[in-house]
C-alpha cells in the first residue's frame, strides 16, 4: 500500500529527528530490498533501449560531442574499472561521474526520451546514465543494476506527484539529483544513513532556476539532468566517505520549501511506497515518438491527423478554399504557459529561433506537423523548414488559450481522464470553423497506438542505423533485453559504439581539461 509523508516546514527549535525527514524516508525506500516485479523489469528494459536511441541520434551533436570531450579528458578514477562513453569503443573508460555527465547529455539532447507529468515535470530517464555508470564502475551485475534503476523512477516520480518546482521557477532537475543519489544507494546496497546523507548533498547542489528552460532556450537544457546526474555520483562518494549534507534539506527553516519553494507554511503530501512495497512508478511514465517536448506530443498527432483528413489545411485554407485566419489550442495550463503563447517569449515564433526554443513552441510544432503530416528529431527543426514563408505566415496565427477543463485533466490522479493535449479551434475568414481534440498521444498507454516493446525497438533501429553498424544495434539489444540476467562484465558492455570514423565528424572542441 501507498503511504502518505506530509511535508512542512519546521523551526530549527522544533528538532525535526532523522526519522521524520523526507530525505529519510526516501533513503529507507532505497535501502528496501523488496523485489521487483516482473513488468517492471520489462518496463525498465525498454526505457535502456529508448536512452540508448536517443543518445545514438544525437551521438555527433555539439554539446554532446563538447560533453564527451570534457568526459574523455578525465581519466578513470584509481579505485573501479570506470564506465563506458556512449558512441566510443567499449575498453575507452572514464571516471563515472564524467561519464554520467557526457550520457545524460546524449540522452537528453533531444528531448526525445521518457517523460511524466504532475505537479511537477520529468523525464525519469535521466536516472539511466548515472546510475548505469557507477554499476560499470563497481562491477555491479544485471539484477543489481535493475534494482537500482526501480529506486531512479519510483522516487522522481513520487516526487513529481507532490512538489512543484516551477511554480516557483526551480528547475525541475531539482527532483533528480536526489533519486539518482537514492538509485546508486540502491544499486550498491548502501545503508540508510548513507543514503540519506548523498540526497541532502544532491537536492542541495542541484536547485536552480528554470532560465535554462526560457526565452531563447541554451544547450544548457541538455546539460541540466547531467548536472545533476554527476552531482549525485559525487554526494554518494562522499557519504560513503562518511560526511554529512545540510539537514534538514527539505524541512529546515533555511531549507529548501522555506526559501524556494511555497514557504514557510508550506505543506505538501508525498506519496511513497510503504515497506516492502514493490516499486512500480516507472509503470506510470510514458516515452516519446516525437522528438519535442512531452506536452507536443498529442498536439503532433493531432495535427498529422487534421492534415491527413483535411489537405487542403495543409495550405492554409479549409476544403472549400477559405483561408485560415487563427488556430487556438484551448489547452492546460501548463502546456500554455511553458510551451504555448501563454509563455510570453518572442522567441517561440522567430524562424532563426534555436532548436531548444522551438522545440518549446507549440505553435510552431503544430504548424509544421500539420504542413508535413508528421514530425522528424533533424529535418522539422532544420532553419530552413523554420523559415518557410507559408509556414511562418501560417505559425503567427497559431496562439494557446488555457482552459479550465484541459487543466483539470491535466492535474488529474485517475489515469483514465488525465490528459495532455486539448482541443484545437481552426477559424476560416468566411466565419465557418473546424474543431477537434485529442487527450493522449498516440504512443500513450490509452493512446491510439501504445508504445510495446516492438515499438521500443524500430525507435531504436531507425535512431542508430546511421550511427551503429548493424552487428553493432543486434549486439545492444540483446544486452539490454537480457538485462536482469547480465553478469558485472556485460553490465560493462551496455554501452553503444559509434561506426569507425563517426565521431571524427563531430565537433572536438577544446577546453580547460
Amino acid at each position: 500500500m501507498t503511504v502518505i509523508h506530509h511535508l512542512r516546514v519546521h523551526r530549527s527549535d522544533e528538532n525535526l529527528e532523522r526519522e521524520g525527514q523526507l530525505a529519510w524516508h526516501l533513503a529507507q525506500i532505497a535501502a528496501d530490498p523488496v523485489a521487483v516485479d516482473d513488468d517492471v523489469v520489462e518496463m525498465i528494459i525498454n526505457r535502456v533501449i529508448d536512452n540508448a536511441a536517443v543518445a545514438a541520434a544525437s551521438v555527433t551533436r555539439a554539446p554532446v560531442s563538447a560533453a564527451r570531450q570534457q568526459a574523455l579528458d578525465h581519466a578513470v578514477s584509481v579505485s573501479g574499472s570506470g564506465a563506458t562513453v556512449f558512441g566510443c569503443p567499449l575498453e575507452r573508460r572514464t571516471s563515472p561521474e564524467w561519464a554520467a555527465w557526457a550520457n545524460g547529455v546524449a540522452v537528453r539532447e533531444l528531448d526525445y526520451h521518457d517523460t511524466f507529468l504532475a505537479a511537477e515535470y520529468s523525464h525519469p530517464g535521466d536516472n539511466i546514465p548515472p546510475i548505469l555508470a557507477v554499476a560499470q564502475h563497481v562491477g555491479s551485475d544485471g539484477a543489481a543494476l535493475v534494482r537500482g534503476l526501480a529506486t531512479g523512477y519510483e522516487i522522481q516520480i513520487d516526487l513529481v506527484r507532490a512538489i512543484s518546482l516551477h511554480k516557483h521557477k526551480i528547475d525541475h532537475v531539482a527532483h533528480l539529483g536526489p533519486s539518482a543519489a537514492a538509485g546508486i544507494g540502491t544499486l550498491l546496497g548502501l545503508p540508510v544513513e548513507t543514503i540519506y546523507q548523498a540526497i541532502g548533498q544532491a537536492l542541495h547542489t542541484t536547485t536552480a532556476t528554470r532560465q535554462s528552460r526560457k526565452g531563447e532556450i541554451s544547450t544548457w537544457k541538455a546539460h541540466a539532468p547531467a548536472f545533476a546526474g554527476k552531482m549525485a555520483v559525487e554526494a554518494v562518494d562522499r557519504a560513503m566517505r562518511g560526511e554529512t549534507s545540510p539537514s534538514p534539506i527539505y524541512e529546515g527553516e533555511d531549507g529548501v520549501i522555506a526559501w524556494m519553494l511555497d514557504g514557510p507554511d508550506a505543506a505538501y503530501d508525498v506519496p511513497l511506497p510503504a515497506e516492502g512495497e514493490a516499486k512500480r512508478a516507472i509503470l506510470d511514465s510514458y516515452t516519446k515518438e516525437h522528438s519535442a517536448e512531452y506536452q507536443a506530443q498529442a498536439w503532433i498527432d493531432l495535427a498529422r491527423r487534421l492534415g491527413e483528413q483535411h489537405p487542403s489545411l495543409r495550405e492554409g485554407t479549409s476544403d472549400e478554399g477559405a483561408e485560415i485566419e487563427s488556430v487556438v489550442l484551448h489547452t492546460s495550463h501548463h502546456t500554455h504557459y511553458v510551451i504555448g503563447s501563454g509563455a510570453n517569449d518572442p522567441q517561440k515564433y522567430d524562424p532563426t529561433a534555436s532548436r531548444e526554443t522551438l522545440d518549446h513552441s507549440i505553435p510552431y510544432i503544430f504548424t509544421v506537423a500539420l504542413q508535413d503530416g508528421g514530425w522528424h528529431h533533424v529535418d522539422s527543426y532544420t532553419p530552413e523548414r523554420a523559415g518557410r514563408d507559408d509556414t511562418v505566415a501560417l505559425w503567427h496565427k497559431v496562439t494557446t488559450a488555457e482552459d479550465a477543463e484541459w487543466t483539470r485533466r491535466y492535474h488529474s490522479e485517475d489515469p483514465d481522464e488525465k490528459a495532455f493535449g486539448g482541443r484545437v479551434v481552426i477559424r476560416f475568414a468566411d466565419g465557418s470553423e473546424l474543431v477537434d481534440e485529442i487527450a493522449v498521444a498516440d504512443a500513450h498507454p490509452l493512446g491510439a497506438r501504445p508504445f510495446a516493446r516492438e515499438d521500443y525497438i524500430r525507435k531504436f533501429r531507425i535512431l542508430a542505423e546511421p550511427v551503429l553498424e548493424a552487428d553493432e544495434i543486434e549486439r545492444f539489444l540483446d544486452l539490454a533485453q537480457r538485462l536482469p540476467e547480465l553478469t558485472a562484465e556485460e553490465v560493462q558492455q551496455l554501452s553503444i559504439v559509434a561506426k569507425p570514423g563517426t565521431l571524427l565528424t563531430a565537433p572536438a572542441p577544446k577546453g580547460l581539461f
